[in-house]
């Protein structure tokens, strides 16, 4: 029997992922360069942004020095703007809802840092829906290291299978099955493009399928 749902944040319950992903887009065409989404998802998606020079990359493909941290700044300052308005994405307050009504815990589990998930969270009117939040600072390994979902694992005081965690990137997917706990996928317009291997059920949306009903299918 499920009693605690785990929730990614980035790209699960808010799309933060694409304004992220079309800022750079827009620079990238400025120079007349493709920008390489699925190299991006797979090394930046649910992890950092460290692993990826965005930047670095476009002046590599156009063959020539550019200001980098232009860019960073142009993208970062898009980006900004266009999250600080959003809202949460379909299904996630119907979900947290249902939750609460049914009883159940609700988690947190994102490599983001505390502040920026903080903030966000609080933006969406969320932050006091989730207890335990486990953030970057917690952990020694972010994902697609497990160590998330165990630190989440290891407050809620419950079983591997009295948990079901909420991702929406293949990274996240597999740091979820690295814990040993049932993972759905929810992928997001820039994820829908990745793969969502091991995960227990794919959904376009949390619209979807009510909560009731998907749980039924974890009894």
């Amino acid at each position: 029997m499920i009693k605690a749902l785990i929730f990614d944040f980035d790209g699960l319950v808010m799309d933060t992922e694409s304004p992220a992903v079309d800022g750079w887009k827009a620079i990238y065409a400025e120079y007349g360069q493709e920008f390489p989404l699925l190299p991006f998802i797979r090394a930046v998606v649910g992890i950092s942004d460290a692993n990826f020079d965005t930047a670095g990359y476009l002046a590599a493909q156009v063959g020539k020095n550019l200001d980098l941290a232009a860019l960073r700044s142009q993208a970062l300052a898009y980006r900004l703007q266009v999250q600080s308005t959003l809202p949460a994405l379909p299904g996630v307050n119907d979900y947290i809802k249902t939750a609460h009504r049914l009883g159940l815990r609700l988690a947190m589990a994102s490599s983001s840092g505390r502040l920026r998930l903080d903030g966000y969270l609080r933006q969406l009117g969320l932050l006091d829906d989730f207890d335990p939040i486990i953030c970057r600072e917690d952990v020694l390994h972010i994902k697609p290291a497990p160590d998330l979902f165990l630190k989440a694992q290891e407050i809620l005081k419950l079983r591997s299978e009295e948990l079901l965690i909420f991702e929406d990137s293949q990274n996240g997917i597999l740091a979820a099955v690295r814990a040993g706990i049932r993972v759905v996928a929810v992928p997001n317009p820039i994820t829908a493009y990745d793969t969502h291997d091991g995960a227990s059920l794919l959904l376009n949306s949390l619209a979807d399928m009510p909560l009731e009903e998907l749980l039924k299918l974890f009894a």
